[in-house]
């Protein structure tokens, strides 16, 4: 009797702080071999390859920005970003939120991290919150390791936009900051995904790669002539759609569309880990994963909650078409020509002009008249005209145009030679291309609300 009495007196235990399993976590995460040279890589590599690429001569200008890395430092974040977005940034998430949970399954600890925390709830949340700490250092590293070695190879100087406008140093420095804040959005909704695999398939190594392998497929998905509802459903939108940004006006609609998206995914996943991860079984020592049925829990919810925001944005993105029209295209050329026009003048030294002088417009075509001129391709061709004050004579030139289904395009100029054919200008930092030799821009995939 006096033994029942002393037990039922005693005090239940209490779970630890969450405070205190995050800490706990967080230190076994850093303390591994892996993260810790992830850490380094991040944080010392983007610098070293940008400034690698200041001293050479030839730039990766199949790269978004690529073609400016000898003109601004800035140039080295936004070339950085772009890697990362397609390759970095799902392999870390993978190897961070992919195996938070599954390292537990190999090594057979569960039961003794329950006994120590007590709580399935707080052992969840701060797993997630350790993941998602190392994650953000991941990404702070790459954003700062690459503007960092930008500006101490080329310097703070005005960056080229996607409309030709030429950004001073604070403007491009705010806009690459908002660039990489945005690129967070679909490397939480990756992580999401790494979690909720890490937890549905426990030691099996699918859940491991299951990040990767879903960016991989939306990488591919944005490569395909897609509906623009389709594209701006896809939670990876946000890798691509920063270009925005650096466009005036800002095409804001598909870049606020991406990473709402993003979230949700985020949300979405992060949700059905903690569902399953609660409704585990942890007195079965042979758990591998959660079974077909959590599996399925965890793939329906993602399949509608993709319909529903497929059926939610097509409408309002214009249907089914791909966005991209002949008159954007005309616009965007123009709007990137004038500009650039503008900045070869003032390397040759030559009287200054203004974009409502050069009144410049431009007619483009796709592949020939019979062909309905829209849709992504590598046979657009414009013809740009503009005027000069007090000279009667119409300027001409030609560009051959590679638009992407993503809408960002490569002009590439096809004469006359002496407007934007190949030829070295002087600039502040050097000499350097012709700006209307070839220049990247953007045409807005959504609507535009002016024109009706």
């Amino acid at each position: 009797m006096t033994t029942a009495t002393a037990v039922a007196a005693a005090p239940a235990a209490r779970p630890v702080s969450v405070r205190r399993v995050y800490r706990f976590e967080l230190v076994k995460l850093v303390s591994q071999w892996r993260i810790r040279l992830l850490l380094l890589a991040c944080w010392l590599g983007p610098a070293l390859f940008v400034a690698a690429v200041g001293r050479q001569s030839t730039l990766p200008t199949d790269t978004l920005f690529g073609r400016w890395m000898h003109a601004t430092g800035w140039a080295g974040p936004l070339v950085t970003l772009g890697f990362a977005g397609s390759w970095a940034l799902p392999l870390l998430t993978s190897v961070v939120a992919g195996d938070v949970f599954a390292a537990e399954d190999r090594l057979g600890t569960w039961r003794h991290l329950l006994v120590a925390a007590r709580s399935p709830r707080r052992i969840f949340a701060a797993k997630a919150l350790a993941g998602l700490t190392v994650l953000l250092l991941l990404v702070a590293g790459l954003a700062v390791s690459g503007a960092v070695g930008g500006l101490l190879a080329v310097g703070n100087h005005p960056l080229v936009g996607l409309d030709g406008r030429l950004l001073a140093p604070g403007d491009a420095a705010l806009r690459v900051l908002l660039a990489w804040l945005c690129a967070l959005a679909p490397t939480l909704a990756l992580a999401g995904i790494g979690l909720l695999g890490s937890v549905a398939l426990g030691r099996n190594p699918m859940g491991l790669l299951l990040p990767a392998l879903v960016a991989l497929v939306m990488q591919l998905a944005q490569m395909m002539p897609l509906p623009v509802g389709v594209r701006l459903a896809l939670p990876g939108y946000a890798f691509l759609s920063w270009n925005g940004l650096f466009t005036g006006p800002a095409q804001l609609g598909p870049l606020l569309i991406g990473v709402a998206v993003a979230l949700a995914w985020a949300a979405a996943t992060t949700l059905l880990a903690r569902l399953l991860f609660l409704r585990r079984d942890f007195t079965n020592p042979a758990h591998d994963g959660s079974g077909r049925r959590a599996v399925a829990l965890g793939v329906l919810p993602l399949a509608a909650l993709l319909a529903v925001t497929v059926g939610v944005l097509a409408p309002a993105a214009g249907g089914a078409g791909s966005g991209i029209g002949q008159d954007k295209v005309q616009r965007s050329v123009a709007t990137a020509f004038a500009h650039l026009y503008r900045l070869q003048t003032a390397e040759l030294n030559r009287p200054d002009v203004t974009e409502e002088q050069l009144r410049a417009t431009a007619a483009c075509d796709k592949g020939s008249s019979s062909v309905e001129p829209e849709g992504p391709g590598n046979d657009w061709r414009c013809v740009v005209t503009w005027h000069l004050p007090g000279v009667d004579a119409t300027g001409t030139a030609v560009y051959q145009l590679d638009v992407a289904p993503d809408g960002r395009f490569v002009a590439d100029g096809d004469g006359p030679k002496e407007v934007n054919g190949y030829f070295l200008v002087r600039t502040p930092t050097g000499d350097a291309p012709n700006p209307l030799w070839q220049f990247d821009g953007n045409v807005g995939l959504l609507p535009d609300p002016s024109k009706g």
